[in-house]
């Protein structure tokens, strides 16, 4: 039995939890704190646990026993012990209501197939079902998780060393830092080509991160744990003064949270130098300074159209950025890759340089969205998709490509256009070159997407409700 056909398995549980009213989110979260026990059985390191808190201690036990001490472990564990035990099981608490769903759930774990998840990989596993969690259910989890092809394309084009220090600072579940250090291992052997001292900064310092939502860096540390990754992952946010000791980054990878701050209000760091209630734009504001100013520190962003075009302080961080950064490539990214259809979104690319002004002089920018398909379950994103993209970032000499989706702007043009960087997307004949409208099957297939999406999240509110109704009739 495969990774992949094992996190279907465990997936298929979550059906025994709809009654007792647990979204799907929640039921990940569940089974993180179960499949962190059992994890550590199978690998060997269950001596960092109470002794009485160990997965034998599940399995013996049934009914309200059970219960019982499943929620006494996760009160204990979130406040005694191994620091990284406390930081999965911080403030943890269990929404399964019936002893019999939970005793169901930790018989299923135990008799899947383990000496083949241990051999493909149990960090692989455990992504695979934080993927399984952001395709499945458009009711939030697709806000944290990056596509896993658009990930690997951006750090393999990001290209972080050995020896570099790797951050995200809106980490999520840690795709983009996982990823690096897959890449970094890929190129040294596992770390073997490396001496130890090299091998030991791989592993506990190139790669670390900051993620703002209690859950979520639940997730994202229980994740690092299985690749072997034990950098820091802060739990906070980037935009609070947490943020102004980050620095001196040699990559940074990321995909911040769209919208803008909660209230309105705007970062409530004082250090950097525009002020905006654009969370994105702080957080640009962020990276690029962030970045080490040597001239090779370099950074890879997703963001959304709003970050190319805000005038006011929008223009005046966007040439920040070109004076401080040699912005060197945009990326129009298809629509309908993330949680909600109709978000536009790009990535930039751009290095720091050694000095504060003119380090930009021209934008190449890669139009991938105009008269593409549309993205979805059935047709899902694949690293193929970037091939040209990824020929044409790579060219030896860029002006020699010939791709119509790859126009160069200069400085002096972008700055004509008030540092408007809403550019490059290719003009169409029969539609205005900034729409790019799916054809009649793609729009069916969009259709029965979202309904299928809608009775998901329908679903759900339901088993919410019959579970608030419960509780007030106790």
């Amino acid at each position: 039995m495969g990774n992949q056909e094992i996190v279907q398995k465990l997936w298929n549980l979550c059906n025994v939890l709809r009654d007792d009213g647990i979204t799907y989110h929640q039921y990940v979260t569940e089974l993180t704190y179960l499949l962190f026990l059992k994890m550590m059985k199978e690998t060997y390191n269950e001596s960092i646990l109470p002794e009485n808190y160990r997965w034998d201690s599940l399995t013996e036990r049934h009914g309200l026993e059970l219960k019982n001490h499943y929620r006494q472990l996760l009160l204990d564990l979130g406040n005694q012990g191994n620091e990284t035990i406390k930081q999965i099981y911080m403030n943890a608490t269990s929404n399964i209501d019936e002893p019999k769903n939970l005793e169901k759930i930790i018989r299923s774990i135990d008799q899947l197939d383990w000496y083949s998840a241990k051999e493909e990989g149990l960090g692989d596993l455990y992504e695979g079902l934080l993927e399984k969690n952001a395709s499945e259910t458009k009711s939030g989890a697709g806000q944290y998780f990056t596509p896993r092809p658009l990930i690997d394309v951006i750090v393999k084009l990001a290209d972080p060393q050995p020896g570099e220090r790797c951050n995200d600072p809106a980490a999520g579940t840690f795709g983009f830092m996982i990823a690096a250090d897959r890449h970094v291992r890929s190129k040294t052997d596992d770390y073997f080509d490396l001496g130890e001292k090299e091998a030991e900064f791989q592993k506990h310092e190139a790669f670390t991160g900051v993620e703002l939502v209690k859950d979520t860096h639940r997730l994202a540390m229980m994740n690092a744990m299985l690749h072997d990754i034990h950098g820091e992952i802060l739990l906070g946010d980037t935009l609070s003064d947490l943020g102004k000791d980050l620095k001196n980054f040699d990559v940074i990878l990321t995909n911040p949270p769209f919208g803008t701050k909660q209230g309105g209000e705007g970062s409530t760091r004082d250090d950097l130098t525009f002020t905006t209630t654009n969370k994105q734009l702080n957080f640009l504001q962020h990276i690029y300074r962030a970045l080490r100013a040597n001239g090779e520190a370099r950074a890879a962003v997703v963001l959304p159209d709003n970050v190319l075009f805000e005038s006011g302080v929008g223009a005046k961080i966007r040439e920040d950025l070109m004076d401080k950064c040699d912005l060197h490539t945009i990326l129009r990214l298809p629509t309908g890759i993330f949680y909600a259809q109709g978000v536009k979104t790009n990535v930039l690319f751009f290095t720091r340089g050694k000095t504060d002004k003119n380090n930009t002089k021209e934008v190449w920018v890669y139009d991938l969205r105009t008269n593409m398909s549309s993205f979805g379950k059935r047709n899902p994103l694949t690293v193929g998709h970037f091939d040209d993209f990824v020929k044409a970032y790579t060219a030896e000499d860029r002006r020699k490509v010939e791709d119509e989706r790859f126009q160069v702007f200069t400085r002096e043009e972008i700055r004509k256009k008030g540092d408007n960087l809403d550019v490059g997307l290719i003009a169409d004949e029969s539609l205005s070159a900034y729409e790019n409208l799916p054809d009649p099957i793609d729009s069916a297939e969009e259709v029965i997407t979202k309904l299928e999406e809608a009775l998901t999240l329908l679903h759900e509110v339901v088993s919410e409700l019959k579970a608030v109704e419960v509780s007030n009739d106790e």
